[in-house]
């Protein structure tokens, strides 16, 4: 039974990754992470050679600019999994086959979590070189590894367990999106306002804006890891939780209308 199961999700997962990175999809999709992470790049690296930004502040904003777009692109692809092979007729023809629907979620959640592993690849030279001192390249290539990764995860369930409900492409991706606006909008908040109990609990509650805190914390502010811990926890929590509940979400995947 365990073997069946894991071959399953195996071949659903292989057939996913032919499908993303044999085709333009996961691509262009990395074109673009690249293309707004290297604006974002050379914006900081400018302010930083006008001394309106230290190198610790000009890595910070690349490696907050990293977890975000990085999570986003992992949404994006896991948002169009379901829905979108339910909005071009095809769901039909993989249902139809013996791979049970756990089987298919967890493939599909597997390749989409490689444009995650992708961005990274994309953002640790950034990172690197943008830190000019090998402390604090390495704690921007910790946070955005650790916390990044963690916050990917989550959203990269959250993604494929919207577009499991979605009936149309658009809608799924709509949603997705925006919900990452929202997680990710507590980490901009004014100081004074971060500093307030309540704007402590949105962030450090939040997968999104506590990854995000924490590089700016680490980096910038020089906090030490061990002080900031807890702001791991949102992302470890949200990230099972919400794996889970796109497994879970697949007992009720149904085909809903194609046209």
């Amino acid at each position: 039974m365990t073997a069946r199961t894991t071959a399953g999700w195996q071949v659903v997962a292989v057939q996913e990754l032919r499908d993303l990175w044999r085709s333009t999809k996961g691509l262009s999709v990395l074109f673009g992470f690249t293309v707004l992470l290297s604006a974002m790049a050379y914006a900081a690296a400018s302010e930083a050679d006008l001394n309106l930004l230290d190198s610790r502040e000009s890595v910070g904003l690349v490696g907050q600019a990293a977890i975000a777009l990085g999570a986003l692109a992992a949404l994006v692809v896991s948002a169009d999994a379901i829905s979108g092979e339910r909005e071009r007729g095809t769901l039909e023809s993989i249902l139809v086959t013996p791979l049970s629907r756990r089987d298919l979620v967890i493939g599909k959640l597997v390749a989409a979590s490689t444009m995650w592993l992708a961005a990274v690849a994309v953002a640790v030279p950034y990172l690197a070189t943008m830190g000019r001192g090998p402390g604090i390249s390495l704690d921007a290539v910790l946070t955005v590894c650790l916390a990044g990764s963690l916050a990917a995860a989550a959203l990269t369930a959250l993604g494929l367990a919207i577009s499991a409900v979605s009936y149309s492409n658009r809608a799924s991706l709509a949603a997705s999106v925006a919900l990452l606006i929202l997680l990710a909008a507590p980490s901009q908040l004014p100081a004074i306002t971060t500093r307030s109990t309540l704007g402590s609990i949105l962030i450090k509650a939040n997968p999104v804006a506590a990854g995000m805190r924490l590089t700016d914390q680490v980096l910038v502010k020089q906090h030490s890891w061990s002080s900031q811990w807890t702001l791991l926890l949102a992302p470890a929590i949200a990230a099972v939780v919400l794996t889970g509940l796109a497994v879970r979400m697949s007992r009720r995947l149904e085909l809903g209308d194609s046209r």
